[in-house]
């Protein structure tokens, strides 16, 4: 997923808070691929130098035109000076960050309405500029 720039709305008592507008972006995969629509948002919770709490929502276009909302709720762990790395832009090794989420689906879609009825599990790596998660379906 494409995403831009955090807005850093600042320590508060329920912890400090950043939201990352969604962009864009592609999902490619054996069940189902379509295009990340613009206009999500992960809103994350940064509960220590250590540990950010996410929480993205954001709509896939499916392939054939149907809309998916996804819920991503994820946690992401690493050594401080990695962590603050991360949250001013730069690149960080993903194997020096402990990044994994679950998914939840709605769609109104007939075609994909088993995802209503399912989780997906994942993990993740954050770039720069864009997100990459790889998500396994469990049924």
């Amino acid at each position: 997923m494409a995403v831009e720039t955090p807005v850093d709305v600042g320590p508060a008592p329920t912890g400090h808070r950043r939201i990352v507008p969604i962009t864009g972006g592609t999902m490619i995969g054996p069940a189902l691929s379509g295009t990340v629509l613009p206009g999500g948002a992960d809103f994350q919770v940064l509960h220590s130098p250590e540990l950010t709490e996410l929480d993205a929502r954001y709509i896939v276009q499916a392939a054939g035109g149907a809309l998916i909302h996804v819920h991503n709720s994820a946690i992401r762990h690493g050594a401080a000076a990695d962590i603050a790395r991360l949250n001013h832009g730069e690149e960080v090794d993903p194997a020096a960050i402990y990044f994994r989420c679950s998914l939840r689906f709605s769609t109104a879609s007939k075609e994909w309405a088993w995802l209503n009825d399912v989780i997906g599990v994942g993990t993740g790596e954050r770039f720069p500029d864009f997100v990459r998660i790889a998500v396994f379906i469990v049924r």
